[in-house]
C-alpha cells in the first residue's frame, strides 16, 4: 500500500474524529494533515496550547506577500465578550465563539508613503545594507501604490492576507488544530467592535482556532471530496 492508499483507507474508514490514525500522529506527512483538516462546524471550547498558538501565529507572520510589504495585520481575540459580539456580527456562527482563538485578518485601508517608507526602512536596517536598486525599487512603489484609488490598494492588500490564511489553516493542520475559515460576516460591525478603522485598517478574514465537537459537527465524519488530479492539475510541457 502506497501512502496515498493509506491516507485514502483511513478518511474513508473512519472520517476525520481527531485522533483517530493508525500512525503516530507526530509521523504524519503534509498531505496527510491536509486529509484529516476540513472546516469544522462546530468546535468544543478546549484551549488550545499557548506554544502551539505561538507556531502558528509565527507561520502567519513569515508568510510571504507582495514586494514583502506585509500590507495586513492579524489580531488575535480571546476576550469571551468580544467573541460573542463577533458572532452576531458572523451571522450567529457558533465556532467564533466557541474557539479557543479568534484571527481577524485585517488589511490596509489603502497604501501610503509612511506605510511603504517603514518597511523599507526595516529591511535596509536588519540586512544592515542600502542599495541603489533597493531605493530605486522603493521609489517605483511610491511612484505607483499611494496614487491609486484606495479601493484598489485596500483589494490589492486583501490578497495578500488571503495567503497568509492558506498559510494558517496548514500550519493549524500541522498543530493538530481545527480552523474554520470565514468570509461570511459583517466587515462594518467587525471593524466597529474591533476599532479598526481608527488603525488604518479592515476586516478581511475570520480563522477561529479550536477542536472539533464530534457531538454536534455534522461533517465530521464526511468523506472529503475534491476534484482527482487528472481534473484539477494540467501540464504544460
Amino acid at each position: 500500500m502506497n501512502g496515498r492508499e493509506h491516507v485514502f483507507e483511513i478518511v474513508v474508514s473512519t472520517g476525520r474524529l481527531r485522533n483517530n490514525f493508525t500512525k503516530n500522529n507526530s509521523d504524519m506527512n503534509v498531505v496527510e494533515r491536509m486529509e484529516w483538516r476540513y472546516a469544522v462546524k462546530a468546535m468544543n471550547g478546549e484551549k488550545v496550547s499557548d506554544e502551539k498558538i505561538e507556531r502558528i501565529l509565527e507561520a502567519i507572520r513569515l508568510s510571504p506577500s507582495s514586494s514583502g510589504l506585509q500590507p495586513y495585520e492579524l489580531l488575535v481575540v480571546t476576550n469571551a465578550e468580544l467573541k460573542s459580539q463577533l458572532r452576531v456580527a458572523a451571522h450567529n456562527q457558533s465556532q467564533v465563539e466557541d474557539c479557543s482563538h479568534l484571527l481577524v485578518f485585517a488589511a490596509w485601508d489603502t497604501y501610503t508613503e509612511e506605510r511603504i517608507n517603514k518597511w523599507f526602512d526595516l529591511v535596509n536596517e536588519v540586512r544592515g545594507v542600502k542599495s541603489e536598486g533597493w531605493e530605486n525599487y522603493r521609489n517605483s512603489i511610491l511612484k505607483s501604490y499611494p496614487p491609486r484609488p484606495a479601493d484598489v490598494n485596500f483589494e490589492h492588500a486583501s490578497k495578500q492576507a488571503y495567503i497568509a490564511l492558506g498559510i494558517a489553516m496548514l500550519a493549524a493542520a500541522m498543530e493538530e488544530v481545527d480552523c474554520t475559515p470565514m468570509e461570511g460576516f459583517i466587515p462594518a460591525e467587525v471593524d466597529r467592535i474591533l476599532g479598526l478603522e481608527a488603525k488604518g485598517l479592515k476586516s478581511v478574514l475570520l480563522l477561529p482556532l479550536g477542536y472539533r465537537n464530534p457531538e454536534k459537527d455534522y461533517l465530521i465524519n464526511a468523506k472529503k471530496v475534491r476534484k482527482s488530479m487528472s481534473d484539477f492539475v494540467h501540464e504544460v510541457k
